[in-house]
């Protein structure tokens, strides 16, 4: 309030009951001097009120109920509170500030979330500090969403992978629909030094349990966090932690830079790290004295490449071979391409699908990397799966003229049965071939790759059949 003059008053700490309060003040016309839990200007002096004690979620009224918001709620996130604070104390986080864990009446929370999804909510989140800290609590209200679920509702929570029992995941692994939940879990570091000083108690063997064992139910996709910055975590220590984390194969991996948060511990002692950071909001750091500006500027170009390229899925298949096959690391392959991507200027313009796969190419081609045509075949590969049509023009250019192609589909439709048992069964037409399929010479045995992802050079045609009635393309390969 010293620093902007135009703030009259600030409401602080929970705010139903004080903002209330001080609304209906200011509409009576009333003095709110005496409102509880405000900072206000009186003259030229700044007064605070003490706060409220805690309350009683319990007796809150439900928030979700105004009609205005009914034509919204299928097309955005419904943030959903069912406790309030963290039983851990974690420097860096706001949460460490407010003492024990309190909740909501359930069946309240129950009732909120069959009003929501009867009118349309498909995606809702839990913003639970620790969803799963009541392991009672997390059963019961995840046997209410498996039973009362409606179709194409989703429901996100973040949870404490440690401490999670292998018989709940058992339970969800066999019970839960597949694509009803998603986990968001917050690594942070696996730098038990730096987890010490952030006051963060983590196991990380039995989080890594936790996260195979839902990865391996295949039923929940999971989102990992890592904060870059942290005490004592310098740039090697960082990629350490990123090839832990990476090495789980979550199917996100955000990578976010600690932020200065006011109140926090780690805030309260910054200069103990020396640490630099924005005065202003989102207050993300600068620097430490383990990690400069520079390390932070390389971190955040594998920041980059990482969402576009690993958390959109639009080439698995290839980044897997390029992480475990040509760079000594995960982070290696993303650091590296990272400061290729920035160095050509494309972090400063836009770009469409066909885009980011010349881009890996062209950076794999001036690195000069061994199997580049096996490489290419599977980012060919990775490119058509997940097509619903046929592209009109590949980001390739396409290796054989217009006569060359005729003369192999000739041989298709002369002897259909080469190209295997499923392809016959297809029957297709010879205007059928050429409209929906895509022929394409390739340098790796795809059958062998999609069936074991063994990568073996073989010199070999893929057809790709694109069926509108299909989610997905089917693929045949054959020997000229």
């Amino acid at each position: 309030m010293k620093e902007v003059a135009e703030f009259d008053v600030i409401v602080i700490g929970e705010g139903e009951q004080t903002f209330k309060q001080l609304l209906s003040a200011l509409a009576s016309g009333a003095d709110f001097s005496e409102v509880p839990g405000i900072a206000y200007r009186i003259n030229d002096s700044i007064r605070m009120n003490p706060q409220h004690n805690k309350l009683e979620l319990k007796e809150l009224p439900s928030p979700y109920r105004f009609e205005e918001d009914l034509p919204h709620l299928s097309k955005r996130v419904t943030y959903l509170e069912t406790s309030r604070g963290c039983p851990f104390s974690c420097q860096f986080c706001l949460s460490s500030i407010e003492v024990g864990v309190r909740y909501f009446d359930r069946e309240k929370v129950k009732e909120d979330i069959r009003y929501l999804m009867a009118n349309g909510a498909k995606t809702i989140k839990f913003v639970d500090r620790t969803f799963n800290i009541s392991r009672s609590y997390a059963m019961e209200m995840f046997r209410f969403l498996i039973d009362e679920h409606l179709p194409g509702t989703v429901f996100q929570f973040e949870i404490t992978a440690d401490i999670m029992r292998p018989e709940v995941i058992e339970f969800l692994n066999q019970e839960a629909p597949a694509g009803l939940f998603r986990f968001e879990i917050g690594v942070q570091s696996t730098n038990d030094y730096t987890n010490e000083l952030v006051m963060r108690k983590q196991n990380f063997d039995k989080l890594k349990r936790t996260v195979t064992m839902v990865k391996d139910g295949g039923k929940i996709d999971q989102h990992l966090d890592l904060i870059a910055g942290l005490p004592e975590e310098d740039y090697q220590s960082f990629k350490k932690t990123f090839n832990d984390v990476f090495a789980m194969r979550p199917e996100e991996l955000q990578l976010g830079f600690l932020k200065m948060l006011r109140g926090t511990g780690l805030r309260l002692r910054a200069g103990q790290h020396d640490y630099v950071y924005m005065d202003h909001s989102p207050y993300e750091i600068l620097g430490n004295n383990v990690l400069d500006f520079n390390d932070i500027i390389k971190i955040k170009q594998v920041e980059d490449v990482l969402e576009k390229y690993w958390n959109d899925h639009r080439m698995d298949r290839t980044v897997e071979y390029l992480v475990t096959k040509v760079f000594p690391s995960p982070f290696d392959f993303f650091q590296e391409f990272g400061s290729y991507w920035e160095m050509r200027g494309w972090s400063r313009i836009g770009h469409q699908l066909e885009d980011l796969f010349k881009r890996l190419f062209n950076f794999l081609q001036e690195k000069g990397v061994e199997n580049l045509e096996a490489i290419e075949s599977l980012m060919k590969y990775d490119y058509l799966a997940s097509m619903k049509y046929k592209p009109r023009k590949p980001w390739w250019e396409l290796s054989m003229n217009k006569e060359e192609r005729s003369e192999l589909y000739r041989g298709i439709i002369h002897k259909p049965e080469a190209l295997g048992h499923q392809y016959s069964e297809l029957r297709m037409s010879e205007k059928e071939l050429y409209k929906h399929t895509l022929l394409e010479d390739i340098t790796i045995d795809l059958k062998k790759f999609i069936e074991n992802g063994e990568i073996e050079t073989s010199s070999s045609y893929m057809l790709v059949y694109f069926d509108s009635k299909l989610d997905y393309p089917q693929f045949f390969t054959f020997k000229a």
